[in-house]
């Protein structure tokens, strides 16, 4: 992602909180700053958490759970959306990603999900970062 634009910036969406613990943990690990959103963090810290990915040009990921991620969040920042897992309703998944698709966005968007093409180009190290777990 950033090889192909030096300034992109990703969204992940999850409807495990605890699993966006732990991706949030492994990027740490790997130096890559991200901010968080789930539901029940308090208002304050929702809005820090927009702000730093919003306007912190070193915030590259920003986690955040479906319900989170509901309507009027506004991130054109993101030009790339990563759904971790299926939800059982489309149009949750739709109006997730349709928080990049907003008036404003300039650069072109990419979705990675279960789709067999973006399967096919996991390489066998993608498949242990997304599966080590760091005690």
């Amino acid at each position: 992602m950033v090889e192909r634009d030096g300034s992109a910036k990703a969204i992940v969406f999850s409807q495990f909180t605890s699993f966006l613990d732990l991706i949030h943990y492994t990027l740490g690990k790997s130096g890559v700053s991200c901010a968080q959103l789930v539901g029940d963090m308090p208002r304050a810290g929702k809005d820090v958490a927009i702000n730093k990915f919003r306007e912190d040009p070193d915030c590259r990921v920003f986690l955040m759970s479906f319900k989170a991620g509901g309507v009027a969040l506004n991130l054109t920042v993101a030009s790339h959306v990563f759904m971790m897992d299926p939800c059982w309703n489309p149009a949750v998944e739709r109006q997730a990603q349709d928080r990049i698709h907003r008036i404003g966005q300039y650069k072109p968007i990419r979705t990675v999900d279960g789709s067999q093409e973006a399967l096919r180009k996991l390489t066998r190290d993608d498949m242990k970062f997304l599966f080590t777990i760091y005690n």
